[in-house]
């Protein structure tokens, strides 16, 4: 029923503005660009800067699984010259909803599909195999995030060659703001006592992160259908956590759950709430508004509730490389 409405959505979409379709570049001169969530919004915005109109069509603080765009954002798509797309299954309305409504010549960017082969997806509790899509989350791995920007280099360049020394000059910027970035994440995980690098979340968001940095990550509590776990997952999470020693449970701000108290009161862990996902630290235009500052604020949270020094991450920059992204047009 949901992909029928999809459908539905774009079709009528499609009939009732077929004069976008035809629409020459921004007055400005600039592409117009559109994106899906923050993270990669904001990295996007890191190449692209001043020379593109940048829009992300998924708010801040939505559950991005279950995001459906309003019909007002097909106007957005049917004006872009590049759409960044996370894929994965992760934005698969959007995803269709962009196909139905891009310019002939614009170009649809599916980053994931372009970052890890199929042998590489990683399928856990909230992505099982048996349903057929992997954990798309693949930007809390920061080399993972690098590619991106790759990625959207190579874009940007392929449609504006004209400005291709800006946008090499941006990436190879954020390169750098990457490797100290890693490098930091890797000091502090190191930090931690090793017993107590063990990753007990709501939403299964840390795949990709977990290998590259020693983390194990014992599971998490949201099933993959979106909903609370049963009585009997609780029961089970409880004794996992138990048995595994657990020192704290993380929450998500996104993933707002009630159970997630019960659970750690329960099992002697300390529940903290406040990991983000994809919803960035701070507001529009703060210099901790950014991909950099997102891993910045979760990898202190981490340290700090599981006996590491949240002090090693103080020495990164997580200011955007052409500054405050006040020229980013966010969906509300």
């Amino acid at each position: 029923m949901k992909s029928y409405r999809v459908w539905l959505l774009a079709l009528l979409v499609t009939l009732l503005i077929p004069a976008c379709q035809a629409e020459a570049p921004a007055a400005n001169g600039r592409l117009n660009v559109v994106t899906t969530v923050s993270p990669i919004t904001n990295i996007v915005y890191n190449i692209g800067g001043e020379k593109i109109n940048l829009s992300g069509i998924v708010p801040e603080g939505v559950n991005s699984h279950t995001f459906e765009p309003a019909p007002s954002v097909a106007k957005k798509l049917s004006q872009a010259d590049l759409i960044f797309i996370n894929g994965l299954h992760l934005e698969v309305p959007s995803l269709k909803l962009a196909e139905a409504n891009k310019k002939a010549d614009a170009e649809i960017v599916l980053l994931g599909e372009q970052t890890v082969t199929p042998d590489e997806y990683v399928y856990d509790f909230s992505f099982p195999k048996e349903a057929g899509s992997p954990n798309p989350h693949l930007w809390p791995n920061p080399i993972y995030a690098l590619r991106y920007a790759e990625l959207a280099r190579d874009a940007l360049i392929r449609k504006d060659p004209a400005n291709e020394a800006y946008y090499r000059a941006n990436y190879d910027a954020f390169a750098e703001r990457i490797a100290a970035l890693d490098a930091a994440i890797a000091a502090t995980v190191e930090s931690i006592p090793e017993g107590n690098r063990k990753l007990l979340t709501y939403h299964d968001s840390w795949a990709y992160f977990a290998p590259r940095y020693g983390v194990t990550v014992l599971g998490a509590i949201q099933p993959s259908d979106f909903a609370e776990p049963s009585a009997q997952d609780v029961v089970a999470l409880i004794e996992q956590i138990r048995a595994a020693g657990v020192p704290a449970i993380f929450g998500s701000e996104v993933f707002p759950s009630p159970i997630l108290e019960q659970i750690a009161r329960e099992s002697g862990a300390v529940y903290v709430d406040d990991l983000r996902d994809d919803d960035l630290p701070g507001e529009p235009g703060e210099a901790g508004h950014s991909y950099i500052g997102l891993m910045v604020t979760n990898l202190k949270i981490m340290a700090a509730a599981l006996g590491g020094d949240p002090t090693l991450m103080d020495g990164v920059d997580v200011s955007n490389i052409p500054g405050p992204d006040t020229m980013v047009e966010q969906q509300q």
